[in-house]
């Protein structure tokens, strides 16, 4: 049987297929303060507004291409049993042909009830309109996590965390929680690896394998030291 590796991925896979982010902008995702179009109480502020936002955002998603490091992932499932968990809203790790993909906030390119979050549907296109409605009669948005909601997917992260051979975080300031708190699930005696030009302070710092580079470079040097 194939090692288990958990790899959790933050914004800096992403970055370099050119998708911005709030995490290096004081706050601000693409021009706006997160908590402007981030929160439920945004939304029913100004959901045109709300709407609007994360239609533009997945508009430059589907132009997005994975990259060197979404590859890497994808070439690994040849030696492990590879998990992938994102906090990433985007499509990339599944277009660029991985086989298991947990999104702890959601996916842009799906859109959800506002009513119940687990009603979700495919969107045809990249443009959610205002009267778009679920099956319960309540306006659709995107499928993603705001500030103030619940985390769906971080019981069923945090298990999965708990059986890994092998973890493996790329591209994440473990800034924001839950998502942040999955390292600590996993076994003391499981490999930790991490991928970023700065390395986030963690417990046990001396057992973790630091690759201070940028993803694409540092899924080179791990594909290296795992394969």
């Amino acid at each position: 049987m194939k090692k288990k590796l958990v790899v959790l991925t933050g914004a800096g896979i992403s970055a370099e297929s050119g998708l911005k982010t709030f995490r290096d902008t004081d706050g601000l995702w693409e021009g706006f303060n997160v908590y402007d179009v981030a929160t439920p109480e945004a939304w029913k502020r100004n959901p045109e507004v709300v709407q609007d936002f994360y239609n533009q955002r997945r508009k430059q998603v589907l132009a997005a291409q994975p990259n060197d490091a979404h590859r890497g992932l994808v070439e690994l499932e040849k030696h492990y049993d590879v998990q992938i968990i994102t906090q990433n809203i985007d499509d990339l790790h599944e277009r660029a042909g991985s086989s298991n993909v947990i999104h702890l906030h959601g996916v842009i390119t799906r859109s959800q009830s506002d009513m119940h979050h687990r009603l979700t549907y495919p969107i045809n296109g990249w443009e959610i309109k205002m009267g778009e409605q679920c099956e319960l009669g309540s306006q659709l948005r995107a499928h993603v996590v705001w500030f103030g909601e619940s985390v769906p997917m971080i019981e069923t992260a945090s298990e999965i965390c708990e059986s890994a051979d092998i973890f493996v975080l790329v591209g994440s300031s473990l800034a924001v929680y839950p998502a942040a708190g999955l390292i600590n699930f996993v076994p003391p005696g499981s490999p930790r690896y991490i991928i970023d030009p700065k390395i986030p302070e963690v417990r046990d710092r001396k057992k973790v394998i630091r690759i201070e580079k940028k993803a694409t470079e540092g899924l080179k040097e791990l594909l290296q030291l795992l394969t």
